[in-house]
């Protein structure tokens, strides 16, 4: 009796904190959806490592600063924004920072977290300002709404590429050969498309939470094929055992090797020009890759209103900002809100306890993160790939008839961009310059916010001298 009291304490209690009934949905709902972001996301724990490794940073440092930086960042987002959004180490961020910036322009690893640490700050200041809601506001409707449909394909594109189905070839990309390296590789592609079709079919069922059961009945098939010889683990090809190397790992000591190194910097022979170059490339893609994200899952979660603004912004940017610096002061790069939050909102996640339990999941992640990296990106890429379909159910929502061609043109560009150019920023980038030119050339300049105009300049500005 006193269990069940308790129980239901606690469900009053996360009741009137996240406001659930609210926003139309319940506890197992919220938990569900955070698994399964933190399932989506969990590739990040051992892709961030291996990247910033590259650099010449520890990565069990990386793994636990990133494991840590993700809490926080998520945890400010349940708390001061009530927001099913997750936030970890960005992907496209961390390649930038280990591969131009370090790498290709020479810098100090800890020159470039410096960095990153201030344009968190810059970000802090411009959510306090309201700058950044402002931008937010600014874009038109119809943007938004293309953003959403363009992250859909961006998502099902990473998601084809972690299945190992979209390869490299000659014409930029092609589909993968399934005879060729069966046992490692095509098996494993195979696995995907199957995991697909179990997702889709669970979600045509109406299956609460088909997206994550699909994502662990994929790993138990790929498991059962291992066991079977199907599946040919070989380390030299990057195909490794489905079965977790252990269940836990408590050793945090490593984190010393890139705690506060921010800190630690020696600015000769870097340059200030460089620096601010460095440092204004790391805001834009951070903050339209970001803007990029909000707008889209949130126009999916219908949690904008009808003027196609979101209520939280405020908040949700301002958690944004904090873990991006908290992250670079423990050791990771730009932290940034994650696209495949979108895969937690599509299973019903509409509030900051979904977060709450995906920046649980990574806290955790820093015992048992043998277990939590054993995750294939097979298994998750269903995920990835069936959330981008449901993302692109916004297409419906943009006119195409002709008196529209000045709105649809821009939209089609933005959606256009962000697959091919494999950026979120460039997608939004795009469709804004479009937007702008087309209403100014077609008499319509009056309808165009002055943002809108600002934005404009500074992207072609961007892309001259960045």
């Amino acid at each position: 009796m006193i269990i069940k009291f308790e129980g239901i304490k606690g469900e009053k209690m996360l009741e009137k904190f996240f406001k659930l009934k609210q926003n139309n949905t319940d506890v197992k709902t919220e938990i569900t959806a955070g698994i399964t972001t933190f399932m989506t996301m969990a590739y990040i724990l051992a892709v961030n490592p291996s990247i910033l490794s590259d650099a010449g940073m520890d990565p069990n440092a990386v793994l636990i600063a990133t494991c840590l930086a993700s809490f926080i960042g998520t945890a400010c987002m349940a708390f001061m924004a009530n927001m099913p959004f997750a936030l970890s180490a960005g992907m496209g961020l961390n390649a930038y920072l280990a591969y131009t910036v370090v790498l290709g322009q020479g810098l100090s690893w800890q020159v470039a977290l410096f960095a990153v640490f201030v344009e968190g700050l810059i970000f802090i200041f411009m959510s306090l300002t309201n700058m950044r809601e402002a931008i937010f506001n600014s874009i038109p409707l119809s943007l938004k709404k293309a953003v959403s449909v363009g992250i859909g394909l961006f998502i099902a594109f990473i998601g084809l590429q972690n299945a190992g189905l979209a390869v490299d070839a000659s014409t930029l990309v092609t589909i993968t050969s399934f005879t060729e390296n069966f046992s490692t590789k095509g098996i494993c592609a195979l696995l995907a498309i199957i995991g697909l079709f179990i997702t889709a079919i669970l979600h045509i069922r109406n299956i609460k939470g088909g997206i994550l059961y699909g994502i662990v009945i994929t790993w138990g098939l790929g498991m059962i094929c291992q066991v079977a010889g199907i599946y040919v683990p070989d380390p030299a090809v990057g195909a490794y055992s489905l079965f977790p190397s252990g269940l836990m790992s408590a050793d945090f000591s490593a984190l010393g090797k890139t705690f506060g190194q921010c800190f630690k910097i020696d600015f000769s022979g870097v340059g200030l020009f460089n620096f601010i170059v460095i440092l204004f490339s790391l805001l834009f893609v951070d903050l339209f890759d970001t803007l990029g994200t909000l707008i889209g899952v949130c126009s999916k979660a219908d949690m904008l209103d009808e003027n196609g603004r979101l209520s939280q912004i405020k908040p949700a940017l301002l958690s944004d900002a904090i873990a991006t610096s908290a992250g670079a002061v423990l050791g990771t790069s730009t932290v940034t809100t994650f696209v495949e939050s979108s895969a937690g909102v599509a299973v019903g996640g509409r509030t900051g306890l979904t977060a709450l339990t995906t920046g649980i999941l990574f806290l955790l992640a820093t015992l048992f993160s043998p277990l939590f990296t054993s995750i294939p990106s097979f298994a998750t890429a269903p995920a990835l790939i069936f959330v981008g379909f449901l993302m692109f159910e916004a297409v419906v929502d943009l006119d195409f008839s002709f008196k529209k061609r000045d709105e649809a043109i821009p939209a089609y560009l933005c959606i256009l961009a962000m697959p091919l150019f494999y950026s979120i920023s460039e997608g939004i980038c795009l469709g804004i310059i479009s937007h702008t030119v087309l209403k100014a050339a077609t008499g319509k300049a009056k309808e165009v916010n002055p943002i809108m105009y600002v934005l404009t300049v500074l992207f072609v500005l961007k892309y001259i001298f960045l």
